[in-house]
């Protein structure tokens, strides 16, 4: 697809617009730094790096966006039971945690709102374990808000391939062409963009250049901000046009 000369920020191609496709983690709430945090205490008890407690830059790098598979097995490379049951235990410490400290991130009801007014389908596709995906849904107030929940573990292939996202189109009977993709992190935003839909990255906590690498349409601090209601206003122009 090519970018409308309109703006470097517009979605306009996609008029008239048929569905919009959520990541969970990161996205629709700042989890990340809860995510890290269980990391980082699990694996200093185990004695992981010498007792050294792994970094933020470690935990992008090597954590974030990815499946708990790809974890277990780039944590603990010689004993994959080993890391599969530690993920596994991971996620227990991530939900008692997520109970007290979830909120959503800045702007989501606004864009709820947009998305629900115009009657778009809408599906949440993440690579987080089905039991994650819907205790943040359900703690984010929007079990009632999506037609479709995707799991990466449940496809042939997890993020960054592109089958979550094309598995999410499929359950919402939508096309690439009149979608779009809310991501956060380089695996979900390769996913999106693989699947032949531009994806809008968040910056919520990973670095900037290394989602840029990744190609999405335009990056925004958060679902407040300007470029993506100055985005969303042309492309309901589109629409209206098309129409």
């Amino acid at each position: 697809m090519t970018v409308s000369s309109e703006s470097k920020n517009s979605l306009t191609q996609l008029a008239p617009l048929e569905a919009v496709l959520f990541d969970i983690d990161g996205t629709l709430c700042d989890s990340d730094p809860l995510h890290y945090y269980a990391f980082r205490e699990m694996l200093k008890e185990i004695g992981f790096n010498g007792g050294v407690p792994i970094t933020e830059e470690f935990f992008i790098e090597t954590v974030a966006g990815k499946h708990n598979d790809d974890i277990a097995f780039a944590l603990f490379p010689g004993d994959l039971e080993r890391g599969l049951k530690f993920v596994d235990d991971k996620e227990d410490m991530f939900r008692k945690l997520a109970k007290e400290q979830v909120k959503p991130l800045n702007g989501l009801d606004k864009v709820r709102e947009w998305i629900e007014s115009r009657g778009l389908k809408r599906a949440a596709v993440t690579n987080a374990p089905r039991a994650n995906a819907e205790l943040m849904i359900s703690l984010l107030g929007l079990s009632d808000f999506f037609h479709a929940v995707i799991i990466g573990g449940e496809c042939e292939h997890a993020k960054p391939h592109p089958d979550p996202y094309l598995k999410g189109l499929e359950a919402l009977k939508a096309s690439t062409d009149h979608s779009f993709v809310f991501e956060d992190s380089v695996s979900g935003i390769k996913a999106g963009v693989a699947a032949g839909m531009p994806v809008v990255g968040l910056a919520t906590r990973n670095p900037e250049h290394l989602l840029m690498e990744a190609k999405p349409a335009f990056l925004i601090k958060d679902y407040a901000d300007p470029k993506l209601w100055e985005a969303l206003e042309e492309l309901d122009k589109a629409g209206t046009k098309k129409v």
